[in-house]
């Protein structure tokens, strides 16, 4: 049975661990195909740019701005429902929403529509993490709060190899525009597996850590857990306390800066490093797909689940690991990062991107739990979904974009200037303005030589181009350090404003 009532709380249920463990499952599937739909277009990227002839801004401003404008615009509003209605029914309404216009993405026949379809997406996805952080933090008790909410964001480096692998696969084979169709309907089965087998707890089921016989949450704490009336001011005042969380406390601020500042380099570089190996090493869609894929999701899945369990362990002697693991792991990863993208072979760059993850996504689960133990439970939704609109319009919305831009620009220098370059000189230089025009584009259109021109123009597009795409792979990379210096800040008064809320809220 999933359920069962706790003596003397007939109308309070208990779930069994592997109605919960189900539970948690198929929210990690939802993600999972949250972030194949949003990340594919990394993958894939190249394909498009050939086709619509479109430059690095504009492919970053697909994979990023066009997305997370909605995205995070919606996700407010939509959190505020989930505080009030049943979050499975949104979860399941959004899934179908972003899974149809994932597959409409594929009849697109210009940048403008593609863009349109990008807009949608982002749309649907807006409602699936907000509602689905709340869910999980009442199946689950505190002290096991964050290794769940690593679990559930395993659906990230999960959904980001399944996009790349299958993308890669079907854009090498059929074509990009069969790949965006193809991944898109899965979401239909799943919204409707969500709907049918998950139940809506009650609020704060789990938050008097043991729901026993001695400590079971009553009909009568759930009842005092109800909304107010509707009206602006309140909501206002709502979204106004939860930003004072946020951004009022030194940890929280400093960790919810350090997720925004990991995650803009992540989706930076991300979204260009299949077209990097594309580029510099020439391989197909099905191999760049498959290397980076399998690679990255290892690495970053264990790091991801790593994060999660680690922290909790060590939260026991103190919550300030919360924020020490990423800021440890965060510099660590770097160096590895970078020297991965100095190496002249595919080969040695892929064996040493399978350890850098482990190290880097170690920050998601830790602050995702932070935030959620941080707020009252009627605010854990529109926590995650003020946390997400602040990281994603800055990280997402941002971060693609900056890089494409960077990478143009690169383009430009190395182009008027023949020659390797290091990602310091064309850092340099683009700092001094030197990389400013439109040469490059003009002679090597989407970054390749028109058809007939000379073996030299050939040769200098592509070493101007894989130059720059390396350049500003590294530039966000950089971007970690900063994070961790965040993550290091925000250890400071951790555990004193994690133990000030659980007294706030009258917990143990």
């Amino acid at each position: 049975m999933a359920t069962e009532t706790i003596s003397g709380a007939a109308e309070t249920p208990r779930y069994s661990g592997a109605y919960k463990s189900t539970v948690l499952g198929l929210l990690v599937v939802a993600y999972t195909l949250n972030f194949v739909d949003r990340t594919i277009i990394s993958t894939i990227g190249q394909a498009i740019k050939d086709d619509l002839k479109i430059s690095d801004t504009q492919l970053g401003l697909l994979g990023g701005l066009y997305f997370a404008l909605l995205y995070t615009l919606l996700g407010i509003p939509i959190a505020r429902l989930a505080e009030r209605f049943n979050r499975v029914n949104i979860i399941s309404a959004a899934i179908v929403i972003w899974s149809g216009f994932t597959a409409l993405c594929g009849t697109a026949t210009s940048f403008a529509m593609l863009a349109a379809y990008r807009f949608g997406v982002g749309f649907g996805e807006a409602g699936l993490s907000p509602p689905a952080h709340s869910l999980i933090s009442d199946y689950f008790e505190p002290k096991k709060r964050a290794t769940a909410l690593s679990v559930y964001s395993f659906g990230i480096p999960l959904g980001t190899m399944v996009g790349a692998v299958a993308g890669g696969w079907l854009a090498q084979n059929f074509s990009w525009r069969i790949a965006f169709m193809l991944v898109g309907l899965p979401g239909i089965l799943v919204a409707l597996a969500i709907k049918f087998l998950i139940k809506e707890p009650p609020r704060g089921h789990s938050d008097n850590e043991l729901l026993d016989a001695e400590h079971p949450v009553s009909p009568e704490d759930v009842a005092a857990a109800a909304p107010p009336p509707f009206s602006i001011m309140g909501e206002l005042k709502e979204l106004g306390s939860v930003a004072g969380t946020l951004f009022g406390k030194w940890p929280v601020l400093h960790m919810v800066l350090g997720v925004t500042i990991a995650s803009f380099g992540s989706y930076g570089s991300g979204q260009f490093v299949p077209p990097y190996f594309t580029r510099n090493f020439g391989l197909n869609y099905a191999e760049v797909g498959l290397i980076t894929g399998i690679v990255g999701g290892i690495s970053s899945g264990i790091g991801t689940l790593i994060g999660g369990f680690l922290t909790d362990r060590l939260s026991k002697r103190s919550a300030a690991w919360y924020s020490l693991t990423p800021a440890i792991g965060l510099s660590i990863a770097t160096p590895i990062y970078i020297a991965a993208y100095l190496q002249p072979s595919w080969q040695t760059a892929a064996m040493i991107l399978l350890v850098p993850g482990i190290f880097h996504y170690t920050y998601l689960g830790p602050t995702f739990g932070v935030v959620q133990n941080m707020v009252e439970l009627r605010r854990r939704a529109t926590a995650t979904a003020l946390l997400f609109f602040f990281l994603n319009l800055i990280a997402l919305g941002g971060g693609p974009p900056f890089t494409g831009w960077v990478i143009d620009h690169f383009a430009e220098f190395n182009y008027a200037h023949p020659g390797l370059h290091s990602a310091l000189d064309q850092f340099r230089a683009l700092i001094g303005g030197e990389t400013a025009g439109s040469t490059f584009q003009a002679a090597c259109p989407g970054g390749k030589a028109p058809v007939g021109a000379s073996v030299e123009l050939a040769a200098q597009c592509k070493s101007s181009l894989v130059e720059a795409t390396r350049g500003g792979i590294i530039v966000s990379l950089c971007f970690y350090l900063w994070a961790a210096f965040h993550y290091l800040l925000g250890s400071i008064g951790l555990s004193k404003a994690l133990a000030e809320a659980r007294a706030a809220r009258g917990e143990a």
